[in-house]
């Protein structure tokens, strides 16, 4: 699953080819795109023509479009209600979850339909822009629906955007800010995850006390922090958890830099461009490979993959020793 550097890289780039421009025209060639959508197809085209994007914004893996609609006499869709002609809808947004193979692209109409094209934008025209916005799925896991925003709970901006507003996608608004968010609260994250009584991996996961963090940043970070992933939570203490902070900033924002962590074809901005972070990783996917920061010291270290929750975890056992108390 993408996490959120690859979901950041894909905003950034949709902030720079969308954001103010018009949605034209929607076509839907896979309604299994839009299931999310309770109200089927015409309803979420209805919901999107004529709409303009005011902003692309992302909180944890979430991303969103914040719309600004005018809808002709006589119209008026599911999230909207019914309008008055020429009212602006406040609070909508086209929600975008891209799943396993979710790829949201930027093409001219020039270029051949995708294989596995599930939804088309057309945009207003604009020099030099790509006038197509296309969402591919292969695996059908990821989709596309138009949802309401809501005030959020702290009055601070609902995400990364380029206008931040104190609006947040509905489906968004129980999860916590993620490590890059400015108004993310460090004594907020170190009273849940001290309150959460379990594996501090198992917490870094859970997006209701940090979002953003999936499987392979949280071994980057636990590795960069010199902390095991089984450490009990409860016992974190305040220094260990400001280090742990601190090295999720760093690991994602290395990876920004690098667009991403990539393994396979799927991962892509929205040019096609795949990340390179998977070149840098320390930890993840090192099993039986020197440990970088012990081999430097002339320890014998050597990353050890573990299961964990249906997953893998990867640790070096000398500089990441296990707790005796250790919890999963």
């Amino acid at each position: 699953m993408p996490e959120l550097p690859e979901v950041e890289v894909v905003r950034r780039g949709l902030a720079r080819w969308v954001r103010g421009r018009t949605i034209t025209d929607v076509e839907v060639l896979d309604p299994r795109s839009i299931r999310r959508h309770a109200l089927g197809t015409e309803d979420f085209i209805g919901n999107l023509e004529n709409s303009t994007v005011l902003d692309v914004v992302r909180r944890g893996k979430f991303l969103w479009m914040p719309l600004r609609t005018e809808e002709p006499e006589g119209t008026g869709g599911a999230v909207s209600g019914k309008m008055i002609p020429g009212e602006v809808v406040p609070g909508v947004a086209l929600m975008a979850h891209l799943g396993m193979s979710g790829q949201l692209l930027m093409q001219d109409p020039g270029v051949p339909d995708e294989k596995h094209l599930k939804v088309r934008f057309r945009l207003s025209t604009s020099d030099g822009m790509p006038e197509q916005l296309r969402f591919v799925d292969q695996r059908i896991f990821g989709g596309l629906f138009v949802t309401s925003l809501v005030p959020t709970s702290d009055g601070g901006p609902g995400g990364q955007g380029e206008t931040p507003l104190p609006e947040i996608a509905e489906e968004a608004s129980h999860i916590a800010r993620d490590p890059l968010d400015p108004h993310f609260s460090f004594d907020d994250f170190y009273r849940k995850v001290k309150a959460r009584k379990t594996g501090l991996k198992r917490a870094l996961l859970d997006q209701g006390v940090i979002s953003g963090i999936g499987n392979i940043y949280a071994d980057e970070s636990l590795w960069r922090a010199k902390l095991h992933y089984a450490k009990p939570t409860d016992t974190l203490k305040r220094a260990d958890a400001v280090r742990l902070v601190d090295a999720a900033k760093e690991v994602m924002s290395d990876a920004l830099a690098a667009g991403g962590t990539s393994f396979d074809s799927l991962y892509v901005n929205v040019n096609g461009v795949s990340g390179y972070f998977a070149r840098s990783l320390d930890a993840y996917g090192r099993a039986g490979e020197p440990c970088r920061r012990c081999s430097a010291v002339g320890l014998p270290g050597v990353i050890k993959r573990e299961q964990f929750m249906n997953r893998s975890s990867y640790t070096c056992p000398i500089c990441q020793p296990k707790p005796r108390n250790g919890r999963w």
